[in-house]
């Protein structure tokens, strides 16, 4: 199992979601992040004051994955990120020693997998 963490463009979020949608993967988390990377720094005028812009916005993805996953995720990743230009982002893979599922107990790659109608139990809100 590994944790893929993936910075990249806050305008390339819906290419990178539906990619690994696409690509089976479904479980997964986003924030909002800022960072500096390759890019230049921006400078802006604010009420007649110079002010440079050091680090830009950018979107976090984590997924937790099973081992058959992990390159299918990062393809997906990279089809839908990829610009060509400086600052399209970094993915990072990390082993992951353990993971449970809250709901049901279940845990490493049992907990990974996708949790369909059949497998809920009744009268439990999703």
């Amino acid at each position: 199992m590994k944790l893929i963490t993936a910075v990249v463009r806050p305008e390339r979020v819906q290419q990178v979601k539906e990619a690994l949608f696409q690509a089976g993967i479904s479980g997964l988390t986003l924030s909002r992040v800022s960072g500096h990377g390759g890019e230049k720094e921006i400078v802006e005028h604010y009420r007649g004051t110079r002010v440079m812009i050091e680090f830009r916005d950018k979107v976090e993805f984590r997924m937790a994955v099973s081992e058959p996953f992990v390159e299918v995720a990062i393809r997906a990743i990279c089809q839908g990120a990829r610009t060509g230009e400086v600052g399209d982002g970094k993915i990072f893979v990390q082993p992951l020693e353990r993971v449970i599922r809250i709901r049901t107990g279940e845990e490493d790659a049992a907990a990974l997998t996708p949790v369909t109608e059949t497998r809920l139990t009744p009268g439990f809100p999703v």
